[in-house]
């Protein structure tokens, strides 16, 4: 079982964070390695690239909906925290893609997939999701395709 480049630079990230003594960032690097490890055990797999990223986008998901309930329960400090170990998580997803670019993604497999209405809306979400995972906010993709579809 090969480690991926990316599971193999996250475990590189803590060494150094470690190594620096930066406690933030180094319980941030620990939690994403034992997510990783949890499915990895619990599946019995070797986690490919992409299902790398797509626990990495739910973590960061996780954290900005405790980020948002943090601030609304007036506990700005547990807030930031959160917010810090965003930061750390994003560093290994991919470069984000501009609107035009996810419009144009969206336009070609509306194409592609023939839709004309809302009833294909699920055709091109499962069309567009590889190219999109972890590129984009998929709830953002999601109202695109509802835009273009209506």
């Amino acid at each position: 079982m090969a480690d991926h480049p990316l599971k193999v630079s996250i475990t590189d990230a803590m060494k150094d964070a470690l190594r620096a003594r930066d406690k933030a960032r180094l319980s941030a690097l620990r939690l994403v390695l034992a997510e990783l490890k949890k499915v990895e055990v619990d599946e019995r797999i070797d986690l490919p690239e992409d299902r790398i990223i797509s626990i990495l986008d739910k973590m960061i998901k996780q954290r900005r909906d405790s980020v948002k309930q943090y601030t609304d329960g007036g506990r700005p400090e547990l807030a930031d925290a959160e917010a810090a170990e965003i930061t750390v998580i994003q560093e290994f997803m991919p470069k984000a893609l501009s609107e035009e670019e996810i419009t144009s993604i969206v336009n070609a497999a509306i194409a592609a997939e023939g839709a004309a209405s809302m009833q294909d809306m699920g055709k091109v979400m499962n069309a567009v999701r590889p190219q999109l995972a972890g590129c984009a906010d998929m709830a953002v993709v999601s109202q695109l395709v509802k835009k273009q579809l209506s």
